[in-house]
């Protein structure tokens, strides 16, 4: 009988914070700025440069801390850890090995019917190091310092993940409170949040912990989802051929679906950590976490509650819409704008999810705003425009945001509701279609569908398809 394998998974997630300056110097955080533009003699590791804690840096991290559950440390501080790397300016970073800032929490996360709980070991602050960039052509590398020193939380979980499927509810469950909490924007495609997977394989039923491999280089749901079933499947190989695997950190190529070996890594690599000597302890009272929780945002469940309560949403579109927050916060101002939360809820769960989905997009990149939504909503509802009228100016404001009454003026498209006019083109619609006429007053129900059809045609879309359905019926009864 063949083995049975588990697969135990713990992450190390690095979050990039929302600050606008760096964690020890006021050099700015925005992404795509040219080379070595946002750097001053602190992040670039000038001797002599001294290091000032950003508060908000620190605000942050016990937002995301309290937020899952952990216990917050009220003396806690900043160590170096020694590493020679290009990148590296300094040849330390400054992160937190001995007093985190935020230890022993857990997430919920929720898979099928299932819910379980992931532990989280701690969270550090840390900054981050500057990019590399790799030039074929020359055959050379270079390096940006312009992410050098921007702030980053690490948040390492215990080994309590067994599944691709768990281990990507627990990044969307992290990512959804971070964004909430408004503490990153949590983009996996521009690095402000990246997961190493610490990954080994074990007998079923075993209690001891197989060797673990370390993969980086991820930087979307679906390569970690690819990487964790290679990594799984490549150390099963191992092991069923009888021999050993190696603890080390690999490097996922997504392109080729495969990791390969970048330095091996023991349990106690030497990075010689002692305490930062340019950096004071942080205290933290009772006031200063009472202030943050104070701060704290309505979360996704309180939202579905008051979703249910307040606007009679299903329990299916009131977890939709809250698993992201620029969702919800659309939602609900264009609801508050047009008062027909139930219509706006229908706009962002059929239509809006539709497109999100043929373009590949996520939530956050919507570019229309809860103003022009209302004014849609409320052009569908009045009867201004029909049904499919409607369906085609949210297509134009979905790809660029438009004002629709404008738009449904300028292009003529408000419906026809002229009775002579309309009854003008029925009368021509049912003598040029005596078949169809003679089949429907012969019981035949579907011949009215080709009737209306020619009539919507004939008005160009501008009519009311409930009207005309009625109209024909009393014409022809």
């Amino acid at each position: 009988m063949a083995k049975q394998y588990e697969t135990v998974i713990g992450l190390e997630v690095h979050v990039e914070l929302a600050t606008k300056t760096k964690i020890f110097c006021g050099c700015s955080t925005r992404f795509g700025g040219a080379p070595n533009t946002h750097t001053c003699p602190v992040c670039t590791g000038m001797p002599g440069s001294l290091p000032v804690l950003n508060k908000q840096v620190v605000e942050y991290a016990m937002a995301i801390g309290l937020a899952a559950n952990c216990e917050i440390t009220r003396i806690c501080k900043f160590d170096r850890k020694n590493y020679f790397y290009p990148d590296n300016p300094q040849n330390y970073q400054i992160s937190q090995l001995y007093l985190p800032i935020a230890r022993n929490g857990y997430v919920e996360i929720g898979t099928g019917k299932t819910k379980k709980r992931v532990r989280i070991h701690e969270m550090h602050m840390e900054e981050d190091a500057g990019k590399l960039v790799h030039d074929e052509w020359d055959d050379t590398s270079i390096v940006d310092f312009n992410r050098s020193g921007v702030p980053l939380v690490e948040i390492v979980s215990e080994p309590d993940m067994r599944s691709a499927e768990e281990v990507l509810a627990y990044l969307e469950k992290l990512r959804m409170i971070i964004q909430y909490l408004g503490a990153s924007d949590c983009k996996l495609q521009e690095g402000s949040m990246r997961a190493d997977i610490n990954l080994s394989v074990r007998e079923a039923g075993s209690d001891k912990l197989g060797t673990r491999t370390e993969m980086k280089n991820l930087n979307s749901f679906k390569a970690i989802a690819r990487a964790i079933e290679g990594e799984r499947q490549r150390q099963i190989e191992i092991l069923e051929s009888g021999k050993e695997v190696i603890q080390e950190t690999r490097r996922w190529d997504d392109n080729k679906e495969y990791s390969y070996a970048m330095r091996s890594k023991e349990d106690a690599q030497d990075y010689r950590y002692f305490p930062e000597p340019d950096l004071v302890p942080v205290v933290i009272d009772d006031a200063w976490i009472e202030k943050i929780k104070a701060e704290q945002p309505e979360f996704q469940d309180a939202k579905i509650s008051r979703y249910r309560e307040e606007f009679g949403l299903p329990e299916y579109d009131a977890q939709i819409i809250t698993s992201s927050i620029h969702l919800a916060k659309l939602f609900e101002r264009a609801a508050a704008l047009c008062s027909k939360p139930k219509k706006v809820s229908n706009w962002l769960m059929v239509e809006t999810l539709r497109l999100l989905k043929e373009h590949g997009m996520e939530p956050e990149e919507i570019r229309f705003s809860p103003e022009n939504l209302a004014k849609l909503v409320e052009l569908a509802e009045t009867g201004t425009i029909n049904s499919s009228v409607a369906k085609g100016v949210f297509e134009k404001m979905f790809a660029a945001d438009m004002d629709p009454e404008a738009y449904v003026k300028e292009h003529g498209l408000k419906t026809v509701n002229d009775e002579g006019e309309l009854n003008a083109v029925l009368e021509k619609v049912i003598a040029d279609n005596p078949q169809a006429a003679a089949d429907y007053r012969g019981g035949k129900e579907k011949a009215l569908g080709a009737l209306v059809g020619q009539t919507m045609k004939a008005m160009k879309g501008k009519a009311d398809p409930g009207r005309v359905n009625q109209r024909l019926r009393e014409m022809l009864s």
